[in-house]
């Protein structure tokens, strides 16, 4: 049996510390967005989130798993299409699980030059 320890606050109430393993992988910039989340341990994906400076021009904001096993497994998870969009939030309904050496692969041309902040939240598992 685990014993979850905490400390006893003012007003009588148990307060437990709150414990976060969540990383982030981000990027930003002006230029096309081409990166890569590469954890090198089994993971999960938990949330996506994109800021632009400007709304987007046409063109797909697109993550693509980059499969271990070769590119007959590489399956593109996220397809957005940027075209009036200024902040965009995705996050999966149960975190997708991938192994040590499965990347994800972030990709958008921004045309216009968008300053734009790519935050990717994940946990080793």
């Amino acid at each position: 049996m685990a014993l979850i320890s905490g400390q006893l606050s003012a007003g009588g109430l148990m307060v437990f510390p709150v414990v976060s393993h969540s990383k982030f992988h981000k990027s930003m910039g002006t230029a096309a967005i081409a990166s890569t989340l590469a954890p090198g341990v089994n993971w999960q994906l938990e949330e996506i989130r994109i800021h632009l400076s400007a709304v987007g021009v046409a063109g797909d904001f697109t993550a693509t798993m980059n499969h271990k096993d070769g590119t007959a497994y590489d399956v593109v998870i996220l397809t957005k299409d940027m075209t009036a969009v200024t902040d965009y939030v995705w996050h999966c309904e149960r975190p997708m699980e991938f192994g040590s050496l499965t990347e994800l692969d972030f990709a958008w041309a921004n045309a216009s030059s968008r300053t734009y902040g790519l935050e990717v939240i994940w946990k080793a598992i």
